[in-house]
């Protein structure tokens, strides 16, 4: 596994930091500039065990992979990957590199998998196994807890609805134009996610954090009934 431990690399990764920081001042607590941080220590994490992946790539794609949300973009899917292959070329970074980690960014988002209709076009390597591993464990646990809920407020969303049903079979457009109650969205996506990683060191990770999710739950439904 190659490291970005190098002086150069080390450059590239603090001019990344310093771009993201400043980019997503004032995000969504849920998906702010300490979000692109806890990815990029888990991505590294896992690199790490794991063993097999470009470290240089890793870092920028973790880094960089929230950079322009498209749900905070009207929907726009298309501006997170521009602004990474645009701040990337401003690096002078050899081309194959910015090319895998815009394609990174392009393809990591959970709503893609929801898409079945273009399976057989979807961009994998490595790296992207690291990252998207990353990216989908910090939507479980008690930070994934956390940020459900922050973004459920966010959009001003009910916490919970018995009358409105969860769909864990959500699709692509439905689960982005999804207004559903934040409990929902552990049915829709969040207790997915153990299922769904690519390495065995976020499998690992997935089944503490999977377990925690379920305990949350089963006390949230006592509370909610106000069961003593």
């Amino acid at each position: 596994m190659e490291s970005a431990e190098n002086t150069s690399d080390r450059v590239f990764i603090d001019k990344t930091i310093a771009f993201v920081k400043e980019a997503l001042s004032g995000a969504e607590g849920g998906h702010d500039w300490w979000h692109a941080y806890r990815i990029w220590k888990l991505a590294r994490h896992i690199a790490k065990e794991e063993g097999a992946a470009d470290m240089l790539v890793v870092e920028l794609s973790a880094l960089l992979h929230d950079i322009a949300d498209a749900k905070f973009h009207d929907g726009d899917e298309t501006i997170g990957p521009q602004k990474t292959k645009a701040f990337l070329e401003s690096l002078n970074l050899e081309q194959d590199i910015i090319e895998h980690v815009v394609n990174i960014v392009a393809n990591i988002s959970y709503r893609h998998s929801l898409d079945k209709s273009n399976d057989t076009r979807k961009f994998k390597s490595p790296e992207f196994c690291v990252v998207q591993d990353a990216d989908r464990l910090d939507a479980m646990g008690a930070i994934g807890i956390a940020r459900t809920f922050n973004y459920g407020g966010h959009k001003s969303r009910a916490i919970y609805d018995p009358a409105i049903k969860a769909n864990s079979k959500i699709s692509k457009e439905e689960y982005k134009n999804s207004k559903s109650p934040t409990i929902n969205h552990f049915y829709e996506k969040l207790l997915l996610l153990k299922d769904s990683m690519n390495t065995k060191t976020a499998r690992q990770i997935a089944k503490r954090r999977h377990k925690f999710m379920e305990k949350f739950l089963e006390e949230f439904y006592k509370e909610w009934e106000a069961e003593l």
